[in-house]
């Protein structure tokens, strides 16, 4: 069967009524999707050249843009990740990214990508710039996939930083921020933060605890980890307990000994247990 070669366009006879029809409807989608799905099983330099005529034609396509990225992800698919076509569909991309930049799905796939590649900073970097380019009310989309990437990366520095622009738009995720601090052994900060909710009355625990399950947990923290735990005054913070939760005197006697035996103050709890006695 003829092949047929016109300024680099490649194709057989039978294709030629899709050509015709690409002439006379250059701006319709649906002509070119149809003349794709015609060429699904052509060899993936074909129909990449189809869907880069298509593109040309119609570059706000984010239909045609979704596909053609989603069919070129599946063609390196099992490659080594420092092969060259890798690149390839990073820089194919950074193309759609010039008219899809308003579209989270695209920024949210390229990101996945990235990941993929295992390229941290290229990947933080896309993550930053699809939050400057997507309008607020598409952030809620792009932030749990962007905090999951630097939890797992065991980049703290950058995990922090990352999460502290978080809660500034999301403030009532507070307790999964201190869920991480304590996670990276960074107590001080957890604790501060602790302390800033409990003592907020309009903070709401997302995971239904009350402010009472909080001002436990927070006892409980900076009394056990005395050594890590240097922004807080925990004798103040306890004996303010003591004043506020009448029904939790002897867990909170307890909690203000415990950080007294743990910081070596053994005179302390000596006054302690003897005050307690008389």
């Amino acid at each position: 069967m003829a092949i047929i070669n016109t300024l680099d366009v490649f194709f057989n006879e039978e294709d030629l009524p899709y050509e015709e029809e690409i002439l006379r409807n250059p701006f319709s989608v649906k002509h070119w999707l149809r003349y794709i799905e015609h060429k699904k099983n052509a060899p993936k330099a074909i129909i990449n050249t189809i869907y880069e005529r298509s593109l040309k034609e119609l570059p706000g396509s984010y239909k045609l843009w979704y596909n053609y990225l989603k069919l070129r992800r599946k063609q390196v698919k099992g490659k080594v990740i420092n092969d060259s076509a890798y690149e390839d569909v990073n820089n194919t991309f950074e193309r759609s990214l010039v008219f899809m930049h308003k579209m989270p799905r695209i920024w949210l796939d390229y990101c996945k990508f990235l990941m993929d590649q295992h390229r941290i900073t290229q990947t933080r970097q896309v993550f930053d710039r699809s939050l400057r380019a997507l309008p607020i009310t598409q952030h809620h989309r792009v932030w749990p996939v962007y905090l999951s990437f630097v939890k797992a990366n065991n980049v703290p520095e950058t995990a922090v930083r990352v999460f502290r622009r978080y809660l500034k738009l999301f403030p009532e995720d507070a307790e999964d921020y201190i869920e991480y601090l304590c996670s990276i052994e960074r107590l001080d900060e957890a604790a501060v933060k602790l302390a800033y909710i409990v003592n907020k009355e309009s903070f709401v625990s997302k995971h239904g605890k009350s402010n009472h399950q909080l001002w436990n947990e927070l006892c409980e923290m900076i009394s056990q980890n005395p050594d890590k735990i240097r922004s807080l005054n925990v004798d103040a913070i306890i004996r303010g307990g003591l004043r506020r939760y009448t029904d939790q005197l002897g867990h909170l006697w307890n909690s203000l000994a415990d950080y007294y035996i743990r910081s070596g103050l053994f005179e302390r709890v000596r006054e302690l247990t003897g005050g307690l006695l008389h």
